[in-house]
């Protein structure tokens, strides 16, 4: 039995126990006029509220814009995700946020995204306000929802309180699950769905002193075939959460999550050109390298043989992948009434990381240890019902040792309706050469370069490989002040020191290996005000600046071709300029906001070079909900260009894998691919983007123990390579589900996932750097069942 399947067994053994338990606790806690998870007595009054929360308008923001602040007290375009939305709208990874975020289309992330995108590039993922390990350029290892209760989604840089990061096209906080203070709740779930998806979670919540202290154990198992060739998906998460208030004046919320994951790089279909995204037509064929040889490699040409119908689950993968990571995090919040002026706010945090993959197609990434660490210390200070500061100072350590190996990988050249062994990249010998030996069979980059012959040349191929240590030392003061009823402002000021030493984590045989140390500050810094229409409308203007780095795997820094630490990774500038409006009527079920921006950034390309890009867009929402009846509506438009930047690509565009042997089929260029195309500075459109989305979603509470919703997202037509030469046509994706209540403890959920069957497409990597080599094929029509039985005591 594995650990997670232990625990869930664990976990259904202390529920039953619970349960009885329950039976013969009393609410103390209301006897004493207690209000959960509060510190004082509240008494609320006002008229009754729908059960479901489908709409943000009262959400309260905690952490990155300071304490307790609601959506109208935010100058930026932020949507707060709360457990009903998450539930409600089938929400369980980064992508499915688009059904409620305007401007956060993504790449598929090879099957399995780790980074949410936002306005058209990676964003940074938080957690209890504070930063995660994540992918690097988007590919890493899945995210579990097992632990999450609330998702704020934000668009522009983190804010100075939060601190510099390396992707500023927005972010997303994970708020977690907390423990109750009175009784006890305990929630058991089981799914299954098309292609043997199975699902299983119980979440125990209980108080261990009523009003004083509770603890919360929720356990998830998931065990996934997939419609995809040789894609599986298997994870066991474990989150424990613990709340104390140790007197009046302090609460203390403590967490742990064990993530262990399975999972499949699904780097979709390969050779996507017009006739494949249109009619499914692939061509096929087995490129030749110019030494005669039919393995994948570079500058390969393949010579047409046919154009036929592909299955869309033939994609590619390869049986004999590993794939894996296991993590585990740990935050602790500790808040205390210091005295009538301030409070303080003490955020820790640690995570630890394991992952290995071994493709054979010849990519390997293994992260022999991430350690991650990181402190927060905030003081908000009241100084007046006008005049309140946050100002604090962030200590965050992160020590990365991995080893990665994609010079030689090659997916054009590649015919998917061939054997399996014509998927596979063995290296020769002078590309073992160029490399260094990890284990037997397991060839990766060294960490830095070396000239063995001494010809002048290096003699070895760079990629991610590195034993690196940053120590970054943050201080920060963010001041909000209400210059009269309807203007206020907001001004705040950051500096980090970043203090780097990255090693050769596995230098050659008889080379002393390369080190080297490097150190800045890092400063950023953002200015908005608002001004009340009238008390339903707020408007404001926001501008941030902030420097950003530019990292490799697990937030590593690797060694440039010439052993040095590159300080362009140190040195990337991001501006935004935003005008906004919310309407957020009292006693109304409406909530709606607007906003217009232009944001310049840094796009980190696989080289690890950077590549400028500029956005510019409108973005808007609008949330209704009555008492049976919820809807919201969502619109974006974005105009994403190169920002008079070089820019790279796997190959300048599809066709080059191809002769010109059959132009009734293709007019092939013969330049062969990959060849890792060059683009001159421009200001093209930034390509596997769509320029405007349009969701909807909105759900009916039939009777009182039946309600239906669904969503629906349509995205409009978008070049899929920089040359645009392959068009991803307008796509649109409807999702329906029902909720009947079988009795007043448990229900039944039915989902149905792309209810028309579109035949719906995406990019597979971020960045558009795999444009005109890949494309991913989103699933067909799909169903899943979900029980939940609620204990309640």
């Amino acid at each position: 039995m594995s650990t997670l399947s232990h625990s869930l067994f664990v976990s259904a053994s202390v529920a039953m126990a619970f349960t009885v338990n329950a039976q013969e606790k009393t609410r103390s806690v209301e006897q004493e006029g207690l209000q959960d998870n509060n510190l004082e007595h509240v008494t609320v009054t006002g008229s009754a509220q729908p059960a479901l929360v489908m709409s943000p308008k009262n959400a309260i923001i905690d952490g990155p814009f300071g304490k307790d602040k609601s959506l109208t007290e935010i100058a930026r375009t932020l949507t707060s995700i709360s457990s009903d939305m998450l539930e409600q709208l089938s929400i369980d990874d980064l992508q499915d946020v688009l059904t409620l975020v305007p401007n956060t289309y993504s790449a598929s992330g090879f099957g399995a995204p780790s980074l949410p995108t936002i306005r058209g590039q990676l964003g940074e993922l938080f957690q209890q306000g504070m930063r995660r390990q994540a992918g690097n350029n988007g590919f890493g290892i899945p995210l579990s929802f097992n632990s999450v209760g609330q998702i704020d989604v934000v668009k522009g840089a983190p804010s100075v309180i939060l601190g510099t990061t390396q992707r500023n096209g927005g972010f997303v906080n994970l708020n977690n699950k907390t423990a109750t203070l009175s009784g006890t709740d305990i929630k058991v779930q089981a799914s299954a769905g098309s292609w043997e998806h199975y699902r299983g979670q119980v979440d125990v919540n209980t108080a261990i002193e009523e009003g004083k202290s509770g603890i919360r154990v929720s356990a998830e198992y998931i065990d996934n075939n997939s419609y995809y060739d040789f894609t599986e998906y298997q994870s066991e998460d474990l989150f424990i959460a613990y709340k104390l208030l140790p007197d009046d004046k302090s609460s203390w919320d403590i967490s742990f999550e064990y993530f262990n994951v399975d999972f499949t790089d699904n780097a979709g279909i390969n050779r996507p050109t017009q006739n494949l995204i249109d009619n499914g037509l692939y061509i096929t064929g087995q490129g030749v390298q110019p030494n005669g040889s039919e393995v994948p490699g570079a500058f390969a040409v393949v010579s047409p043989t046919g154009e036929v119908r592909i299955p869309r689950s033939t994609v590619l993968t390869d049986p004999d992948n590993i794939n894996n990571a296991q993590t585990y995090v740990f935050h602790s919040t500790y808040e205390r009434q210091l005295n009538a002026v301030h409070t303080l706010t003490n955020r820790s945090y640690f995570q630890y990381l394991d992952r290995e993959e071994i493709a054979q197609n010849s990519f390997v990434e293994i992260i022999d240890g991430a350690k991650t660490a990181q402190n927060r210390l905030e003081i908000n200070s009241t100084w007046s019902d006008t005049q309140q500061t946050t100002w604090g100072v962030d200590i965050r350590y992160n020590d990365v040792l991995g080893y990665s190996q994609f010079t030689t990988e090659a997916d054009l050249p590649i015919d998917l309706l061939g054997s399996i062994e014509q998927r596979r990249i063995p290296l020769t010998q002078a590309q073992q050469a160029r490399l260094v030996e990890l284990r037997p069979g397991v060839f990766v980059s060294p960490g830095a370069n070396y000239d063995i012959d001494g010809d002048g040349n290096n003699d070895f191929s760079l990629s991610d490989t590195t034993d690196s240590t940053t120590w970054q030392t943050g201080l920060f003061v963010e001041q909000d002040s209400d210059w009269t009823n309807r203007f206020s402002t907001t001004f705040g000021l950051r500096a980090d020191h970043y203090d780097v030493t990255a090693r050769d984590a596995l230098p050659p045989q008889g080379q002393i290996a390369a080190q080297d140390s490097f150190n800045k500050w890092l400063y950023s810094g953002s200015a908005s005000a608002r001004f009340k229409i009238n008390n339903d409308f707020v408007t404001y203007a926001t501008y941030s600046y902030s420097e950003a780095t530019s990292n490799s795997m697990g937030g590593g820094t690797v060694l440039g071709t010439d052993n040095k630490i590159n300080p362009l990774n140190f040195a990337t500038e991001n501006e935004l300029y935003e005008l906004g409006v919310k309407y957020a009527p009292a006693g109304s079920p409406w909530y709606a906001d607007a906003s217009v921006f232009e944001q310049t950034r840094s796009l980190r390309n696989r080289d690890g070079s950077n590549t400028g890009i500029i956005a510019k867009g409108f973005e808007a929402q609008i949330f209704y909900q009555g008492s049976d009846l919820w809807a919201n509506l969502g619109y974006s438009y974005l105009d994403a260009r190169y920002d008079d930047s070089a820019s790279a690509q796997d190959s300048q565009q599809v066709a080059d894998a191809f002769d010109n042997s059959r132009p009734d089929i293709i007019q092939g260029t013969g330049i062969g691919a990959p060849n890792f195309a060059g683009f001159a500075p421009s200001n093209r459109r930034v390509q596997g983007i769509p320029q405007q989305t349009v969701s909807a979603s909105a759900g009916y509470q039939i009777f009182d123990n039946w309600d239906i919703s669904g969503s629906a997202i349509y995205t409009k037509s978008y070049p899929l390579d920089y040359l645009a030469t392959v068009l991803i046509r307008d796509q649109i994706t409807i999702n329906l589900n029902t909720n009947v209540a079988l009795t007043e403890q448990s229900n039944l959920r039915l989902e149905v996932n792309n209810l028309t069957d579109e035949n719906n497409w995406r990019p597979v990597f971020e960045g558009g750097y795999f444009g005109s080599t890949l494309v991913f094929p989103e699933l067909p029509r799909n169903i899943q069942l979900t029980y939940t039985y609620n204990f309640k005591a």
